[in-house]
């Protein structure tokens, strides 16, 4: 019986050592993944300094909800943060103490916005990259403008922070892929679009902002922390849209609440996105009542 015993202690025993050399094992892929640089050649932007186009850019920001994420001031704040697991950050973007506004370069600013990547060359991780790396050179240059233009906030934010369990969640797969490893970064430069009420820019439109969280084919995808993710909204008309009217879709945006009364999530961000002008909603409007009828994505 002791013989036994012996056998199955040093069998636990074996089996516990091989577990705590797979998790050390998982923490460093994990921290190496969080800390993988990317070595990403940025195209020059024209970036013009006219108050006309710092207010085109003001807008721009608007309807691409950068404030959101980095607060009305653009300060920054901790934007997600799960105990045991992580924290990031969005960052504060103004020159202020603590803000990237005072010396981000506007090869800096190019990288972050379009491709995902900070000044570090590390994946911004939570940061949309995928929808703005669809924004063309023009609406890039006045956003830009726009942000090195906004004045100074102070606010010094903690580190972005991935702990153990995280960074092994990270290595297994589990947490949703940085967007700096969902964009082509050698695509073609997005084509300049003149703003009107077409299909044309209501694609433009949707693209930089609808994809991120409804999906490329705009049917919906699982979003939400991992583990609480939920099927977002079918924006084709094989979904709820395809009872609606113009005018419910543009008073939805505007107002938060949809023709049959329900109130949006707060994780939409219609507060900005219904600050899009009237032709700029009956664009995207277009846009989506030409799409093809698809079934709720899963």
């Amino acid at each position: 019986m002791r013989k036994i015993l012996k056998w199955i202690g040093i069998v636990l025993g074996g089996l516990l050592g091989l577990l705590v050399a797979a998790v050390v094992v998982l923490v460093i892929v994990g921290g190496a993944r969080a800390n993988k640089k990317y070595d990403i050649p940025v195209e020059t932007i024209t970036i013009p300094t006219d108050a006309e186009a710092i207010q085109r850019g003001e807008h721009v920001a608007l309807i691409h909800y950068c404030q959101a994420c980095h607060t009305d001031s653009l300060g920054g704040q901790v934007f997600f943060s799960v105990p045991g697991l992580l924290s990031i950050p969005s960052p504060n973007l103004t020159s202020g103490l603590g803000g990237v506004g005072g010396f981000y370069t506007e090869e800096d600013w190019v990288r972050a916005i379009r491709h995902g990547v900070g000044h570090d060359g590390r994946a911004l991780w939570v940061m949309p990259a995928a929808g703005f790396s669809h924004l063309s050179d023009e609406d890039l240059g006045v956003l830009i403008a726009y942000l090195k233009s906004v004045g100074p906030v102070d606010n010094e934010l903690p580190k972005r922070r991935l702990e153990p369990l995280g960074r092994v969640m990270l290595a297994l797969g589990m947490v949703p892929p940085a967007a700096a490893d969902k964009i082509d970064h050698t695509a073609p430069r997005p084509a300049a679009l003149e703003p009107g009420v077409t299909v044309e820019y209501g694609e433009y439109l949707a693209r930089t902002t609808c994809t991120e969280c409804h999906g490329s084919t705009l049917n919906g995808i699982p979003f939400g922390p991992p583990g609480e993710e939920v099927p977002s909204p079918n924006l084709t008309p094989g979904g709820e849209l395809a009872f609606w009217s113009e005018e419910d879709f543009m008073a939805t945006l505007r107002t938060g609440v949809t023709p049959g009364g329900h109130e949006l999530s707060e994780s939409m961000p219609w507060r900005y996105l219904g600050q899009m002008t009237d032709d700029e909603l009956r664009a995207l409007w277009l846009y989506l009542r030409s799409l093809p009828a698809l079934e709720q994505g899963r």
